[in-house]
């Protein structure tokens, strides 16, 4: 009996998922699913926030969602047409386009509650691994270590097992930046609310874009007057000029990658609002005084070569990082998990079996990438030939309207 369960226990399928976002609880699911043992290890502490993340939940994210049995019935808010304003206020152009329009935070918090405690660990971030024939060894800041067969890398833009595998690669600067913030409903006056709240809206100041559309309101509440209104505004920014001053905080700290709300000077939430009176529609200026604290998000790619590396993978944004444009980054997540609990279902060796989930992952996000350079290549600072005749395409109002946020070309 004894020789029996050391036996279960060499060879009991044991991943180790670092990461506990999105991209994590989606590989810890579908693969719990699968019949693995799953720990899921998250870096910060406290329990995570999306801050002011509005999403759209695209049909992959849905349908995974439902396959691991949740509840999608108050998903978000069901949206079914889009609107373009001129920059005078005149509606411009409307086209049906229906999806659901859910906040970052009701996504996470489905998937949280259903992975449960008991093997989510926070607080442990990973130092290190090394890998071999029998497993892989995960070694982790607090001096911890865990042993498991397969090691995935679910860990976001920053993370710290692409840095191991490709220490070489890292996130491209796109050439804008997006403002952004969650509005509540209730705050909306009744005019502006009357035109832009049941809509997904755009107004396309030149070579910049604004949006906004509606999602679900703290704790996911759908109730008309409690919900939020999700606005996003990509305006360009010189890498070297503007947005290093955009990072520097008031004591004159340089930030890499992203600065904390509370730290973005006065004068350029002054001068985005000043711009705003200049710029955009009157309906989405009103929209722009309630942002009481903006949000600034430097875009950035980041396109992988490789998603597999023997016994570890690497998935979700910790491979590919696409531009918001293709509203796509919890999807392909999403497709990402689904591949790999099936890769390793249909492969006894766990590296055939990797090596597997990457032919099919790979290629879906170099072209979620690509599609995602295209659409915003107007919205950059500075742009080559090629990115130019992109502008050109992807700038005109009937190209915003219909092809932001919509996955369709996957399927071409």
């Amino acid at each position: 009996m004894a020789a029996t369960a050391s036996l279960r226990k060499i060879n009991r399928r044991r991943a180790l998922v670092i990461g506990g976002s999105m991209s994590g609880l989606l590989a810890g699911l579908t693969l719990r699913r699968a019949g693995w043992d799953i720990d899921v290890y998250e870096r910060v502490e406290s329990e995570l926030s999306g801050r002011g993340a509005g999403i759209v939940a695209q049909p992959e994210l849905i349908a995974t969602l439902c396959d691991l049995g949740l509840d999608t019935h108050d998903l978000g808010v069901e949206m079914t047409h889009r609107r373009i304003f001129e920059a005078s206020g005149r509606l411009a152009g409307e086209i049906e386009c229906p999806q659901t329009l859910t906040a970052w935070e009701r996504v996470y918090r489905l998937l949280r509650d259903v992975f449960g405690p008991e093997h989510y660990h926070r607080g442990r971030g990973l130092a290190s691994f090394a890998q071999g024939a029998a497993g892989i060894t995960a070694h982790f800041s607090d001096g911890g270590r865990e042993e498991g067969t397969v090691l995935i890398g679910a860990d976001g833009l920053r993370s710290t097992v692409r840095a191991q595998c490709l220490p070489d690669l890292g996130p491209l600067y796109a050439g804008y930046v997006a403002w952004r913030a969650l509005i509540p409903e209730d705050v909306i006056p009744p005019a502006v609310h009357r035109e832009l709240f049941a809509y997904m809206s755009f107004c396309l100041p030149p070579g910049e874009q604004f949006l906004g559309y509606p999602v679900a309101g703290p704790d996911n509440d759908l109730h008309p007057g409690h919900r939020r209104y999700n606005v996003v505004w990509y305006r360009p920014a010189d890498e070297a000029t503007e947005l290093q001053s955009l990072l520097t905080d008031e004591h004159g700290v340089t930030h890499t990658i992203s600065i904390p709300p509370p730290l973005i000077r006065h004068e350029h939430i002054a001068a985005m609002r000043a711009a705003a009176e200049r710029l955009i529609a009157p309906q989405m200026r009103e929209i722009v005084r309630l942002m009481r604290e903006p949000i600034l998000q430097p875009i950035y790619d980041l396109e992988t070569p490789h998603m597999v590396f023997g016994r570890v993978a690497i998935m979700g944004d910790a491979a590919f990082v696409a531009r918001p444009h293709v509203a796509a980054g919890v999807s392909k997540a999403a497709g990402d998990a689904v591949a790999l609990a099936a890769a390793l279902a249909q492969e006894d060796d766990v590296a055939a079996a990797l090596r597997r989930f990457e032919a099919a992952r790979l290629a879906v996000g170099r072209r979620i990438i690509e599609r995602a350079r295209h659409l915003g290549a107007y919205l950059q600072a500075s742009r080559t030939a090629a990115e130019q005749a992109h502008s050109d395409r992807y700038s005109t109002a009937e190209a915003v309207i219909a092809e932001t946020a919509v996955l369709d070309f996957l399927d071409a």
